[in-house]
């Protein structure tokens, strides 16, 4: 289900954990698409196949705006994790 890793940035470090994790339960995005992302650390989300990075980038920043961990001003770096093997 979990078929990609991306990294999350927010000022060139690592999003906290616990950002990522707030963001990731349903009943706060009320978007279903987002069903397939789970935190894995700080900076890192596994995610589906069916989530599309750029919708999931703007909605991570318009929800961390809604909670002040960001300002109205500021933004996030998302980018795929290269696949090791």
């Amino acid at each position: 289900m979990f078929a990609r890793k991306i990294r999350v940035l927010y000022k060139n470090e690592p999003c906290p954990l616990k950002w990522l994790d707030n963001f990731s339960m349903r009943n706060f995005t009320n978007d279903a698409v987002f069903d397939d992302t789970i935190p894995a650390g700080d900076g890192v989300m596994e995610i589906g196949s069916r989530v599309p990075v750029e919708r999931l980038k703007s909605a991570m920043e318009d929800w961390f705006k809604k909670k002040g961990y960001i300002g109205k001003d500021e933004g996030l770096e998302v980018s795929a994790v290269a696949a090791q093997g």
